[in-house]
C-alpha cells in the first residue's frame, strides 16, 4: 500500500472547462489531510522540464470561474520516450513527490499509466478531463456539460438568422471520435439532421430529408456535423448537399476552439470538485494507476487499463431515434 505525503497535479492535453475547480479541489483536499502539494505547469512538459512549484489554499483562490486551466497544458512528445520518463521520474524523486495527480483524456492517461508500470513507487491517479466525453469510466468527463452548452447558446443564434433569410446552416462541432456534443446539442436545438461519427448517414437521406422540409414550409434548417463524420467536415457535406437541393442559400460555420473555452457551468464546477477530491482520497487510500468517475450520481474508480482499452462507450440509442424523430 502507498503512503503517501507529497502530491503533485497536471493536466495535459487538451484543456477543458472544469479543470480549475478539480485542481482547486486536489489542492485543498489535500492540504486538509496534511498532504504537501506542487503543481506542475503545462503537463508532462513541465514534468520534464521540472517547471513545478509549491501550491497553498491560497493558490487556488477565485478560480472556480475560469475556463481553461491555471496550470496550462501541452502536448508532450519526449514524454513518450523511455528517456523522457526517466527524467521525469528523477525530477519527481528530486522533490519528494511521491503521489501524481493526471487531468487529461486517453492520450494522458496513456503517458500516467506507462509511467506508473515502469515506477510503480510514484502512485498515479486519472481524472477524466475532456469535453468530448468519451472515457469509459464516467458518464461525464470534465468539460462536457459547459462544451455542450457553449454549443447550443451558438446554434440559437445561428438559428436566428437562418430563420430570417430562408438559409440552410451546416455547423461543425467538436468530436472526431465521439459525437456526444453534436447529438445532446441537436436535440436541444431542433437541429433538422445530426451527423455523428458512430452513425453512418446516407447522404441521400439527408437530401430527401431536407427536402421534405422545403415541402412542409420549413423557413430554416440546421444541421449538426460532428468533425469525425465519416463524410468529411461540414463544408465537404455542404458542398455534396448543395448540388441536389437548389433553393436553400447554404452556409457553414465551424465552431471550432470556442467549444472549449468559457467559464465552467454549474455542473462542471461540482463535478470537478468532486473528482479532485476523490482522486486524493483514493491515493490517500493507497490506490494507483486508477482513474476517478461518475456513474449514476456516484463515484466510481476505474483501473486506467481498463478506462483506456474499454472502448465501448456508446451514444444512447434512444437518443439517437428521439433526435430523429423530434426532427420531423
Amino acid at each position: 500500500m502507498h503512503k503517501i505525503s507529497k502530491l503533485a497535479v497536471l493536466t495535459s492535453g487538451g484543456d477543458a472547462p472544469g479543470m480549475n475547480p478539480c485542481i482547486r479541489s486536489i489542492v485543498r483536499t489535500a492540504i486538509y489531510n496534511g498532504l504537501e502539494v506542487v503543481g506542475i505547469r503545462r503537463g508532462y512538459q513541465g514534468l520534464i522540464e521540472d517547471d513545478m512549484f509549491p501550491m497553498g489554499t491560497r493558490s487556488v483562490s477565485n478560480i472556480l470561474n475560469l475556463g481553461g486551466t491555471i496550470l496550462k497544458t501541452a502536448r508532450c512528445l519526449p514524454f513518450r520516450t523511455d528517456e523522457g520518463q526517466e527524467i521525469a521520474y528523477q525530477n519527481l524523486k528530486k522533490r519528494g513527490i511521491d503521489a501524481l495527480v493526471v487531468i487529461g483524456g486517453d492520450g494522458t492517461f496513456t503517458g500516467a499509466l506507462r509511467f506508473s508500470k515502469s515506477y510503480p513507487d510514484v502512485a498515479v491517479m486519472g481524472v477524466p478531463g475532456t469535453i468530448d466525453n468519451d472515457l469509459y469510466g464516467s458518464t461525464y468527463t470534465l468539460g462536457f456539460d459547459t462544451a455542450t452548452n457553449t454549443v447550443i447558446e451558438a446554434i440559437d443564434k445561428i438559428r436566428d438568422t437562418a430563420d430570417a433569410h430562408d438559409r440552410l446552416f451546416f455547423i461543425e462541432v467538436m468530436g472526431r471520435d465521439s459525437g456526444a456534443i453534436a447529438l445532446r446539442a441537436g436535440i436541444s436545438c431542433g437541429a433538422e439532421a445530426i451527423l455523428l461519427p458512430e452513425k453512418e448517414t446516407a447522404i441521400d437521406d439527408l437530401i430527401e430529408n431536407l427536402k421534405s422540409g422545403q415541402s412542409k414550409k420549413k423557413s430554416s434548417s440546421i444541421v449538426i456535423v460532428a468533425e469525425g463524420d465519416k463524410h468529411g467536415g461540414a463544408y465537404d457535406i455542404a458542398k455534396l448537399v448543395e448540388k441536389q437541393v437548389k433553393n436553400y442559400d447554404i452556409k457553414v460555420t465551424i465552431l471550432g476552439h470556442l467549444q472549449r473555452g468559457g467559464s465552467p457551468s454549474a455542473f462542471d464546477r461540482v463535478l470537478g470538485s468532486r473528482l479532485g477530491f476523490a482522486a486524493v482520497n483514493a491515493l490517500i487510500a493507497g490506490k494507483t494507476q486508477m482513474m476517478v468517475g461518475l456513474e449514476a450520481n456516484y463515484i466510481k474508480i476505474t483501473s486506467l487499463e481498463e478506462a483506456l482499452t474499454q472502448h465501448e462507450f456508446k451514444l444512447e440509442e434512444d437518443l439517437m431515434k428521439m433526435a430523429e424523430i423530434l426532427s420531423i
